[in-house]
């Protein structure tokens, strides 16, 4: 299996990835089809902002023709300049350079709300948790030529969906690892989904049986497994911000969609309210906002929110998510007193669910730092050669259009220019300096990385 043969896993070909949002006809032998088609309608049509999924800035911009401007931001300027290279990094954009959207105005080039926040707020944040005072972040503005054979359409990237490919990659690399760091991490990997199964089954019976269950207890349950199963803190997030994009109705989220934008500042708020760590090791993993502490902090971000609605939406979509991301296509599992709690028996039903394990843990192996270039570079080497088959010069993050949007590094005879900007007090931003810099087909070393979602990554050389 690889990105091109798995198509279904890397970008689902409606919704958030289709402006023309037509439907796909539903598959009868996945019980879940119809659920799918259902929350693309639901989401769309039935929340205040749900018709920025289908039409928006950003998806106008990425299926235009000409040139695309891109915001990227940095504080390792100079040593980026010293050695002239630009490396890609890991993480929800798997190997590309990370980006925000910019326009063109007369006035300047103005900032999607996304690298807004990220440059005056998240960035400080960021240098101040490190303690660096002699560094600034720098705004970066990529003018990125778009040939006329690149792909029009609209392709993303939804790392929640890569559970296979992570299982798939360890399978061609375990080698890398001793027989007895294989066995310990087959070992460890299903001890954490047999010590998760009390939700696991919750969360299915929900998806595929529609049965009612209180927010409250299965928010709490969730909270205690997210321990165990850390993807958990990547889908609830993921649906916690989807949800605050969706049914805000503040003045700032109104004045955003006027301008084709959905509000990032929302979700960026409670994150690094509830957790003012993450703003030097953006970890989703530890995103667990207490089940008694969510409403408060819905609250306190956006009081236009219905925090009573938010919870019972939570229980369905986090439920919906679990079948549909982390469990294998297919039937529902069932019986799960009888499951034989052993690897490749798990990977039959759960193979989704063991290569986010896998992922994760390996991270955290004593030898990994020294294997994770094989296995990272493995995974956006097939990253490339579909964006690639593809014509793709820009993928963009489509578990929601935020606006993370990537430069493909691998893109054969890729013509972009790339300045130093300033900002001027109204907030738009100038060109200032052009830069001689080459975008590198090769991952940064995990080693000079801090952070794991692209966005920032520790001050050593040719790190952006």
């Amino acid at each position: 299996m690889d990105f091109v043969d798995s198509y279904h896993l890397w970008a689902d070909a409606h919704a958030f990835f289709d402006s023309t949002l037509i439907p796909s006809p539903a598959d009868h032998t996945d019980p879940l089809a119809i659920q799918a088609a259902d929350w693309d309608r639901r989401l769309a049509e039935e929340t205040p902002n749900g018709h920025l999924l289908r039409r928006n800035a950003f998806f106008e911009a990425l299926s235009g023709n000409g040139k695309l401007h891109l915001l990227h931001v940095t504080h390792a300027l100079e040593e980026i300049s010293r050695q002239g290279v630009l490396y890609p990094s890991g993480g929800c954009l798997v190997g590309s350079i990370y980006c925000a959207p910019l326009t063109a105005t007369e006035q300047g080039f103005r900032m999607h709300n996304l690298g807004s926040y990220v440059l005056t707020k998240e960035a400080p944040a960021f240098l101040a948790k490190l303690g660096v005072t002699d560094r600034v972040p720098t705004p970066l503005i990529f003018e990125i030529d778009t040939p006329p054979q690149a792909y029009r359409g609209l392709a993303g990237v939804d790392y929640l969906r890569l559970g296979l490919i992570h299982l798939q990659i360890y399978s061609h690399l375990e080698y890398l690892l001793s027989k007895n760091e294989r066995h310990q991490l087959r070992e460890t990997v299903v001890g954490r989904v047999k010590n998760s199964a009390a939700f696991l089954a919750t969360a299915a019976t929900v998806a595929y049986q529609g049965t009612r269950v209180a927010a409250e207890p299965f928010l709490r349950l969730l909270d205690e497994t997210i321990p165990r199963l850390p993807i958990l803190g990547y889908l609830y997030f993921e649906a916690v911000a989807e949800y605050l994009m969706l049914h805000s109705t503040s003045h700032h989220t109104r004045r955003l969609a006027e301008l084709g934008e959905l509000n990032n500042w929302l979700y960026k708020e409670m994150l690094f309210a509830s957790f003012p760590a993450m703003a030097g090791k953006f970890d989703l993993a530890r995103f667990r906002p207490r089940p008694k502490q969510l409403a408060a902090l819905i609250h306190q971000v956006d009081p236009t929110i219905d925090t009573a609605h938010a919870s019972s939406y939570l229980v369905e979509r986090i439920s919906y998510l679990v079948a549909a991301r982390l469990f294998a296509p297919g039937d529902a599992p069932e019986a799960w007193h009888h499951t034989r709690w052993e690897f490749d028996s798990l990977a039959t039903q759960l193979g989704p669910l063991l290569g986010h394990l896998i992922h994760r843990e390996l991270r955290t192996f004593g030898r990994y730092p020294d294997f994770y270039f094989y296995f990272d570079q493995h995974k956006a080497l097939q990253a490339w050669n579909y964006w690639n088959h593809m014509d793709i010069v820009a993928p963009f993050n489509g578990t929601m259009p935020k606006g993370e949007i990537g430069i493909n590094p691998a893109y054969p005879n890729l013509d972009y220019r790339v300045w130093r900007a300033e900002q001027d007090d109204a907030g738009y931003l100038h060109p200032a300096e052009e830069l001689s810099l080459t975008i590198a087909p090769r991952l940064v070393d995990i080693k000079y990385t801090l952070m794991r979602n692209n966005q920032w990554t520790a001050p050593a050389p040719s790190v952006a």
